[in-house]
C-alpha cells in the first residue's frame, strides 16, 4: 500500500509539549518485548490536530496529555490479539483496529512537571476498573478521568467506554487498516 497517500503525523511534529511514552518501545508490557524502536508515535493529520488541540485546551487548565500509543501496524495488532483475545480491550485483526488506521489514541493526564495524575488504574489493565462507568473511584480520580474524556470529547474524540484512556478519531472511517513502517527502514515487526 502507498503510505504517501495518507499522512501519518509524528505527533512531536505536531505538538512537542505532548509528552510520548510510547508503551510498544518499552519491553515492559503484556506482550514482554520491545516493538516500536524509537519513543515516537503517529496519527493522520486530521486526529494529530485534534489532539493538539486537546493539548491546549489542558495546558490552559494547567495540564497536559501524555501519550501511550497511537498508531498501530496491523502486524503488532496480531501479536497484541494472540496475548488478549477479548474484543473489548484488544480488536481482532481481522477486522482491525482504529489504532491501525492512525485514529486512536491512549492517552492521560499530567500535570505541569509532567507527572501522571490518578487515574482509575494502570494503563493496560483490562478489567471492568478500567471501564467508563466504574464509579467506585475516589473523587481525585474520578474528576481527572472525567477533565480528560471532557478535553478529548470537546475536540470531538469518541471515548472507547471499556478503556479510560482510549479516544478514536470521528474521522477513522476515512481509513483503511494499514500496516505500514513509519519509523524508517530499519524497523520490522
Amino acid at each position: 500500500m502507498d503510505s504517501t497517500r495518507f499522512e501519518l503525523i509524528n505527533l512531536r511534529e505536531i505538538d512537542p509539549t505532548i509528552l510520548i511514552d510510547a508503551a510498544y518501545a518499552r519491553a515492559d508490557t503484556f506482550v514482554g518485548f520491545t516493538v516500536y524502536p524509537v519513543n515516537e508515535l503517529f496519527l493522520m493529520k486530521p486526529a494529530a490536530e485534534r489532539l493538539a488541540r486537546a493539548q491546549r485546551r489542558l495546558q490552559a487548565l494547567g495540564l497536559g496529555l501524555k501519550c501511550w500509543d497511537a498508531y498501530r501496524p496491523l502486524s503488532l495488532q496480531k501479536i497484541l490479539w494472540k496475548h488478549v483475545l477479548d474484543e473489548r480491550y484488544i480488536a481482532n485483526p481481522a477486522t482491525g483496529s482504529r489504532h491501525n488506521r492512525g485514529c486512536a489514541v491512549d492517552v492521560t493526564l499530567v500535570d505541569r512537571e509532567g507527572h501522571e495524575l490518578p487515574m482509575p488504574t494502570p494503563y493496560l489493565e483490562f478489567s471492568e476498573r478500567a471501564h467508563r462507568d466504574w464509579y467506585s473511584l475516589p473523587p481525585g480520580t474520578a474528576r481527572n478521568r472525567q477533565t480528560l474524556e471532557d478535553a478529548m470529547v470537546a475536540e470531538g474524540f469518541i471515548p472507547l467506554p471499556e478503556e479510560w484512556w482510549h479516544f478514536d478519531a470521528p474521522e477513522w472511517e476515512r481509513y483503511p487498516v494499514l500496516d505500514i513502517n513509519p519509523y524508517g527502514k530499519d524497523y520490522r515487526i
